[in-house]
């Protein structure tokens, strides 16, 4: 049995503990306010961009000088997974089930007999990946040095995935990031950006428009930018639900951390009860044996 000592310093260091995990939560508090901000306010803008560019695409099926973007390069044998995840752990199970989506894509794939890579955004994905996947990651993105996510930084990741893409290395894009629903709902989510996906709602449109210049010069310059946009748009739904999940976590280690402070000061009162009782024992036995 562990001396008191032993249990009075086992104590002090959970209620240490405990302050650090309070302390995490109350800035993760903080910070969601200012990213779940930001990633609804994004929302709108990219949905929007994909109504007006399947709208415009749908004017455009079929069309052979169609950009590859939008048509696709005739091919399903190479599949680029575009895997965005956090920098830092703490967070639940949130960079996990993003990797767990992704991982189990893969596998189905590889199982069609198609060729995977990977193009892994935060550092807690790729290290997750490469335990399985070492070969097939293509390049890894570190953004520990970004303060605050900016359009630019999903303009670097989109140029980065074109240059590839205009390079016949892949055939299909997947991005896989955790959409923000709430403090205790993250929902991992893969999203095919190349080719684009046209809404349904968007061709079955009866609505005739005339475009100038043509559908497929204004969907050459849009297209790009529409990948930077759900890019952008997935690294702010990543950064919500990573603080959304943190703070969760850091919650429940508060409140397992105040279980276990009250557990161990139990243990500890019996334990010095149950030794003072054996020393008054032993006084008493010592002074009738005088």
């Amino acid at each position: 049995m562990a001396s008191l000592k032993d249990m009075r310093v086992r104590i002090a260091s959970t209620k240490a503990t405990q302050k650090i995990t309070k302390a995490m939560q109350m800035v993760a508090a903080s910070k969601l306010r200012r990213a779940q901000t930001a990633a609804e306010a994004a929302r709108p803008y990219a949905d929007k961009m994909s109504a007006v560019i399947s709208n415009i695409a749908s004017a455009a099926a079929g069309s052979p000088g169609a950009p590859t973007l939008l048509a696709g390069t005739g091919r399903d044998q190479v599949h680029l997974l575009l895997v965005c995840t956090g920098e830092r752990g703490l967070s639940g199970a949130f960079n996990s089930s993003i990797v767990r989506l992704a991982r189990e894509r893969a596998l189905a794939l590889i199982a069609q007999g198609k060729e995977v890579k990977f193009f892994c955004v935060g550092r807690k994905g790729y290290e997750q990946l490469r335990r399985q996947f070492d070969k097939q990651i293509v390049e890894h993105l570190d953004l520990r040095s970004v303060r605050q996510l900016g359009f630019v930084n999903a303009e670097d990741i989109a140029k980065k995935v074109l240059a590839r893409f205009d390079a016949g290395e892949f055939d299909v894009c997947t991005l896989f990031f955790s959409r923000f629903k709430s403090v205790i709902a993250q929902i991992p989510t893969a999203q095919q950006v190349i080719p684009l996906v046209v809404e349904e709602g968007a061709a079955a449109s009866t609505t005739s428009y005339e475009y100038e210049p043509e559908e497929d010069e204004i969907l050459t310059r849009l297209l790009p930018r529409n990948l930077a946009v759900q890019i952008f748009r997935a690294l702010l739904e990543n950064n919500a639900s990573f603080y959304g999940a943190q703070m969760s976590a850091m919650d429940n280690a508060t409140r397992n951390a105040g279980e276990m402070i009250r557990k161990q000061t139990l243990v500890y009162n019996r334990t010095r009860q149950a030794q003072i009782t054996k020393e008054l024992i032993e006084i008493i036995s010592g002074a009738e044996a005088v």
